[in-house]
């Protein structure tokens, strides 16, 4: 008796029921590490954890600058904070006035928006002809780093960064526009950074959206953060030139951070990133992972590195380039894993 053909509602229906099993891997390799992170981490080691706690809470005078304006993330947190705080205050009524529901929302908005990204560098992988087996254990992999516990766990907004060049990889690889829109429009308000991406998306995102469309959408994210930022200057009490200034000021980090660049602790720094993972790329030629990345991916790593230098934080920085590292690292798994003989001996 023959089966009949899937109708496209039952495969739409499986394939979102797999990205959102792809997503619960994600958030699984995620949460358990990240919330070890969030539980023992010493804040008074980290000035940026402090400085978003301040802007979750709405305190702009005395935060830095550099981190003022990235209010998306911490104004999700505080956001989620606000349930929180009404469980603690059941549960632990001598924690609710204090930190940690508004910690615990970071953790939660953080491991949310991470796995987003792992979902999307998981996307990008299938795009390139990898095997969903091999997608998922490169993203699952991508996601060890010690980069993923710190970002997810911390009150940080790296994760939000990650997501917006995850967005602008898989709108160039997968032609999408609504994943360009977005990218585009989150990109400035993740981190003023952004502007090193544009010229990337403006060459490579062009099958999502020719010059013109991308040009519009620059105008209105450009519109909007220019609003929130007015807004925010306003609250801090500081000219919109300061801003200005401080972003000129990171110039001033490009010649420490080519001699962290090449020195011993510097080389052990990026090679933590991806850790050993990174040795699986040495599998296989380098021509079968590096030939189908291409310039797109040849330039990412120069936005990459863009980031690394002015920023100083060489190894955080270069997690950036986790969506082109996990389409290699797919790819890699790929040619293994159909090198193999299909049925091993008994």
């Amino acid at each position: 008796m023959e089966t009949a053909a899937p109708t496209w509602p039952r495969l739409l229906r499986r394939h979102w029921q797999r990205l959102l099993l792809v997503y619960g891997l994600a958030l699984g390799v995620l949460a358990g590490p990240a919330y070890t992170m969030y539980v023992h981490y010493d804040f008074s080691h980290s000035p940026d954890t402090r400085s978003y706690l301040s802007v979750a809470r709405g305190e702009f005078r005395g935060v830095s600058i550099t981190r003022r304006y990235r209010v998306l993330v911490p104004a999700a947190a505080a956001a989620m904070a606000w349930p929180l705080e009404k469980v603690y205050a059941r549960i632990w009524p001598q924690r609710a006035a204090s930190e940690w529901p508004l910690r615990l929302a970071f953790y939660v908005v953080n491991t949310l928006v991470l796995g987003a990204a792992g979902l999307l560098w998981y996307r990008s992988s299938r795009c390139y002809g990898a095997t969903r087996e091999a997608a998922a254990l490169a993203m699952a992999l991508v996601l060890s780093s010690r980069w993923a516990v710190y970002i997810a766990g911390l009150p940080m907004v790296d994760s939000l960064y990650l997501l917006v060049f995850a967005l602008g990889y898989y709108a160039a690889v997968s032609r999408s526009r609504m994943a360009l829109a977005a990218c585009i429009l989150l990109g400035p308000l993740a981190k003023e950074s952004f502007v090193f991406l544009v010229p990337w998306l403006l060459i490579f995102a062009r099958g999502a959206g020719r010059w013109p469309v991308q040009v519009a959408w620059l105008a209105v994210a450009g519109a909007l953060t220019f609003g929130i930022r007015h807004w925010i200057d306003a609250q801090a009490g500081t000219p919109a030139s300061a801003s200005v200034n401080n972003a000129l000021n990171h110039f001033e980090n490009v010649v420490y951070s080519l001699q962290r660049l090449f020195s011993v602790k510097g080389a052990g720094e990026l090679f933590s990133v991806f850790g050993f993972a990174t040795l699986a790329l040495l599998l296989v030629p380098v021509r079968s992972w590096a030939r189908p990345l291409g310039w797109a991916g040849v330039a990412l790593g120069a936005v990459v590195g863009a980031h690394m230098l002015l920023s100083g934080e060489l190894a955080r920085m270069a997690y950036l380039a986790a969506p082109a590292f996990t389409v290699a690292l797919a790819l890699v798994i790929t040619k293994v894993q159909r090198s193999l003989p299909s049925r091993l001996p008994s």
